[in-house]
């Protein structure tokens, strides 16, 4: 034989070897596939039936029963129905197995974990098994999943019912909230094609304060006390910026430097806010019932706030013609008053503002809808999600009033990207070096802002390492101290 025809040889030995433990290796892993897949299954059955028979013996007393007593009351009856019903379930997983029982029946099953994670910051669910969350400003997608449809149809009920609402094919969307103030979205087939779709958009139990997003790289320490000035001398604030940009958190900052003895009143779709002030009242709209009646929209709350004797007015945002009544309610001696919108820059904002004025119905005159936007607004705060993200402040814009039939702008603060050691996103919120015109009317009121958080600074380059700030917020009394001379 031919060295040739033995080196073939050999090589079909090889091949033929090498298939073999192949198909020997993809028959182990299908079994462990199975197997797995067999013992989930066991799993989720043993879970859906155990929780089905707990409710069934607890449903009768939960109406008397609340926090700890209905939780003692739903794992006595968990140990009868597991020693019971003789449950498979190893003694090393039973632990587990009554956690996650106990979660379905008093919680909202899988989405517990992520709700009591403080570095998650929302939950989305585009099935009952596929659950993605934003951590840090990233989205990433978990391997948590409920049960099954039922499951996941039956938390996202449960949501819904606790503050009102309905969610069913005659009305398939709905904005709710969480006992923790988190917002919650829903929609249901037909309008989402491939199953129900959840959307929770978590808030902090402690509300972030301006030292916190001082920290964060929100806010620099100039704009903090640029800020807290503006809200005490009742200037009217627009929050401005893209979804998931934290126009609301930034928006309850500013709440936050109301004095304490005025009386505020804030409107919202579905109650988001969390002020900490003595003297709020919290108004939310309601949508229309089963009949196609009842419902309330911010609009008529508006109205209805301008006759409750408010200091300053808070929308939580302005999304439609309620946008008019706000602008009248702030160019009618409701000064302070605040709000946000969905835009894509401060020029934007003032273009969203006078579509929705339109869409209140009145055929008014663009130049008549400017001049109301240029009378009542002073400052739009404008935001942005960074490529790695990190939400900041990128404008603090100041409305100066009409040229012809274009309302002038000032920048007076600007985010200012910079060169960076690493490759990564870098910048600063920096002064633009010209004096507002705000500065009149705080003079007015005997309120001192420091000239110098008003200059502008060369560039810097960023560095490599960034190590969390801590900061010293002054006090509104310092604030009020006149500037010492230099």
């Amino acid at each position: 034989m031919k060295l040739s025809e033995k080196l073939a040889a050999l090589e079909e030995q090889e091949r033929k070897a090498a298939a073999t433990t192949a198909g020997k290796t993809r028959r182990q892993a299908d079994g462990k596939a199975r197997r797995r897949s067999a013992s989930a299954s066991s799993w989720d059955a043993s879970k859906r039936k155990v929780r089905e028979l707990v409710l069934a013996e607890v449903a009768p007393k939960m109406a008397g029963l609340v926090g700890d007593e209905l939780t003692a009351e739903v794992k006595a009856a968990l140990d009868r129905i597991v020693q019971r019903e003789d449950v498979r379930v190893s003694p090393m997983e039973r632990r587990k197995f009554v956690a996650e029982v106990i979660q379905d029946t008093l919680g909202y099953g899988p989405l517990d974990p992520f709700l009591a994670d403080d570095a998650v910051t929302e939950v989305m669910c585009n099935n009952y098994d596929d659950i993605w969350i934003e951590r840090e400003g990233r989205i990433e997608q978990t391997g948590a999943s409920f049960t099954d449809e039922a499951q996941y149809r039956a938390v996202i009920e449960k949501i819904v019912a606790a503050v009102g609402r309905r969610v069913d094919e005659a009305s398939p969307m709905v904005d709710a909230r969480l006992p923790d103030g988190s917002r919650v979205n829903a929609i249901i087939p037909p309008l989402a094609i491939h199953g129900p779709v959840l959307t929770v958009r978590k808030f902090s139990a402690d509300p972030f304060t301006v030292k916190d997003l001082i920290n964060f790289g929100t806010f620099t320490l100039d704009l903090a006390v640029v800020l807290e000035a503006c809200v005490r001398a009742k200037l009217n604030v627009l929050v401005s910026g893209g979804t998931g940009t934290g126009k609301t958190t930034n928006l309850n900052v500013l709440s936050s430097f109301i004095p304490d003895g005025e009386r505020v009143i804030t409107i919202e779709d579905a109650a988001e806010l969390q002020l900490q002030q003595p003297h709020v009242i919290n108004l939310e709209a309601r949508p229309p019932n089963a009949e196609g009646s009842g419902e309330v929209r911010i609009r008529d709350l508006v109205r209805n706030a301008l006759r409750m004797r408010p200091d300053r007015i808070i929308v939580g945002e302005v999304r439609g013609p309620e946008a008019l009544d706000m602008l009248q309610a702030m160019n009618t001696g409701h000064e302070g008053s605040m709000t946000t919108v969905h835009c894509n820059s401060p020029r934007d904002a003032l273009s969203r503002l006078e579509t929705m004025v339109l869409m209140a119905g009145y055929d008014l005159p663009v130049r008549a809808i400017r001049e109301q936007v240029a009378s009542a607004l002073h400052l739009i705060m404008h935001l942005d999600r960074l490529p790695d993200g990190r939400r900041v402040v990128t404008s603090l814009t100041e409305l100066q009033g009409m040229e012809g039939e274009t309302i002038l702008l000032q920048e007076i603060f600007r985010y200012r990207p910079l060169p960076s050691a690493d490759g990564k996103p870098a910048g600063e919120l920096v002064a633009s070096g010209l004096r507002p015109k705000f500065l009149d009317k705080l003079l007015e009121l005997g309120i001192e802002v420091p000239a110098k958080v008003f200059h502008s600074r060369p560039a810097t380059t960023a560095g490599t390492d960034r190590k969390p700030r801590s900061v010293r917020v002054p006090s509104a009394r310092e604030l009020a101290e006149p500037e010492k001379a230099r």
